[in-house]
């Protein structure tokens, strides 16, 4: 049956159609309370004139129907369609980022708890989306405090000599030396921890409360106390959680900004009246799409993507399809759902505060810098065969010369920006010998920037890149492994050849100039150098200012002190008349500061 055929045969009742192109493929999906006269109308010649839906006319060839009992069943088979074939011309949400999970991994011999950006099918425990994204890590520095599940990539058997830096700060209970703890009880506190993470506490305490009698009966009161403080913090987020449920007011409220055929729709989480979180989706080549269209299209697939459903959503533009989306997601939800258009009040401000944020994202991600640092860490996910790309990126350099007041220095670039409050300088402390060593001097830097970040809780980076070449690599990579942190990606850039060096890899990735990868790695490296050798150049001025004060016979550090003090600096100093030095250091010192330093003049 030829396509003219087809159309004439179609039935009048609710359904999806999918329009296919010459290769089979799908290149629309929709659904219709009236199949015959939703599709008949894409082939009338007084439809609307539109571009897109020219292109997309001219490419059908052929079309597919599902009947359905009601609008409701329609919807959720359009809805599944769209997220499995993603069509050509149907409105896609492109997230321009992924909630985060929890990977527990029961099925491995020696569980590890990390954060993973999908959920697999591979045997480990999967928990979340966490929202906001920050709550994985919170939960996750929770999980290795609680039970010391640990999160390094160190293939264990329980014969290492002894425990890693992670044992020391009491995140972890060291299963690779088994003289601290054995396997089985290793198994038994990931046992724990999944129950922690299923949400089932109750569970966890009256387990955690018997383990801890045992332990107490048996005289192992460290163990015991060790119990008692989980199950108090256990007992206090339980509580936390019941006093939020007795506030409630959950609501998502949605937000769209739109200039031609691209815009962006945004998403605030509010929970007991605080917004909590922030979604944001790139919409593209959204031609003929009525903004009504839009949100009606943005709002079922956001909540076919996993997304917490609340009791209330706000929109700021009604669709003609609202009552039946709100019987969706009640069922969905299991319990009554509504979406709302404010029209005034403090609902509706906060609805124009989100759409006002999309217009701002918009700037970020459509405009030419936010577009051009977008496909930077695009490029740069794809050259390094990253899992996502890398939002944070923490570059180290070290500068020194002839081994003299060694520096490092450490950038933060987050969305391919650099974030200067986040930059930090280090004086090389461990290299005394007056020679230059980059590979010692990294290794102290990396060990000293991220025993930091885990003693304190604070998210680590999605990628770490080092100055120079395999021997820093190398230097930091060490580091890392001794702090249980060989999962975090890290590369080196080398100065001359602009290679790209990565761990147990021989051979350089080597990248052409204007290749956008590269460019984002160079530009975190010149960052980081010029940083380092900011700082470098003011300790060598301290240096040479308290040299030239210390080589004058009679001036003691508290002189010196004096001195730099009353005149600002050694500029200042040497400025200074005879009188002046005199009168600040007495006649005789004053005089042999004075002649001292003309000499030097």
């Amino acid at each position: 049956m030829d396509l003219q055929q087809k159309l004439d045969e179609i039935p009048k009742s609710s359904g999806v159609y999918m329009f296919r192109g010459q290769n089979g493929e799908i290149l629309y999906v929709g659904k219709a309370r009236s199949l015959r006269s939703r599709v008949r109308s894409y082939f009338q010649e007084a439809r609307v004139d539109s571009p897109r839906l020219d292109r997309l006319v001219e490419r059908i060839r052929d079309v597919e129907v599902v009947v359905t009992d009601t609008e409701r069943e329609a919807l959720v088979l359009e809805n599944s369609l769209i997220k499995t074939h993603k069509p050509r011309f149907n409105v896609l949400l492109r997230d321009d980022k992924n909630h985060p999970y929890l990977k527990l991994t029961l099925n491995e011999g020696y569980p590890r708890l990390y954060v993973v950006r999908q959920p697999g099918s591979d045997g480990a425990v999967y928990s979340g989306p966490y929202v906001p994204a920050s709550l994985a890590r919170k939960t996750a520095n929770l999980v290795h405090r609680l039970f010391g599940v640990r999160n390094c990539r160190e293939k264990l058997n329980g014969k290492r000599p002894r425990p890693c830096l992670q044992f020391q700060i009491k995140r972890c209970i060291a299963p690779c030396v088994d003289e601290i703890v054995s396997l089985a009880e290793y198994r038994k506190a990931a046992e724990d921890a999944k129950l922690f993470l299923e949400g089932r506490n109750d569970d966890l305490i009256v387990s955690l409360k018997k383990k801890m009698h045992d332990e107490a009966e048996g005289e192992r009161f460290e163990e015991a106390a060790r119990l008692r403080d989980n199950v108090r913090t256990l007992e206090e987020l339980g509580a936390r959680q019941k006093m939020a449920g007795v506030r409630g007011g959950e609501s998502d409220v949605f937000g769209l900004y739109r200039e031609g055929d691209n815009a962006v729709l945004q998403v605030f989480s509010v929970r007991s009246g605080k917004v909590v979180d922030r979604d944001s989706f790139l919409l593209e080549e959204l031609e003929a799409h009525e903004e009504s269209d839009v949100i009606e299209a943005s709002l079922k697939q956001y909540y076919e993507l996993g997304r917490f459903l609340p009791s209330t959503i706000h929109i700021p533009i009604d669709f003609p399809e609202r009552q039946t989306v709100v019987e969706w997601l009640s069922a969905k939800k299991g319990s009554k759902v509504e979406i709302l258009v404010p029209q005034r009040g403090g609902k509706r401000r906060l609805v124009e505060l989100v759409c006002r944020n999309a217009r701002l994202a918009y700037e970020l991600d459509f405009r030419e810098e936010g577009r051009q640092a977008s496909q930077r860490l695009e490029a740069l996910r794809e050259v390094l065969d990253l899992p996502d790309r890398p939002e944070r990126i923490e570059g180290f350099d070290i500068s020194t010369i002839q081994g003299s007041e060694t520096v490092a220095s450490m950038v933060a670039f987050e969305r391919g920006q650099p974030k200067r409050s986040d930059y930090r300088k280090y004086k090389i402390g461990t290299v005394k010998t007056g020679k230059p060593d980059d590979y010692a001097s990294m290794r102290e830097v990396v060990l000293r920037r991220y025993r930091r970040v885990l003693e304190e809780g604070q998210d680590l980076p999605d990628l770490i890149l080092v100055d120079g070449g395999k021997g820093q690599l190398s230097a930091a990579w060490g580091a890392l492994e001794e702090l249980g942190l060989s999962h975090l990606p890290v590369v080196s850039l080398a100065k001359q050849e602009e290679w790209i060096f990565i761990p147990d890899t021989s051979e350089p990735i080597v990248l052409d100039q204007h290749s956008p990868a590269r460019q984002l790695l160079q530009r975190v490296r010149d960052e980081a150098h010029r940083f380092a050798i900011t700082f470098h150049r003011q300790q060598r001025k301290a240096r040479d200012l308290s040299s030239s004060l210390e080589a004058i016979p009679g001036v003691g550090p508290k002189n010196r002190r004096k001195l730099l003090t009353h005149f600002k600096s050694l500029k200042g100093v040497k400025a200074a008349g005879v009188e002046q030095l005199q009168d600040l250091l007495g006649p005789k010192l004053g005089k042999q500061v004075h002649l001292h330093l003309q000499e030097l003049l």
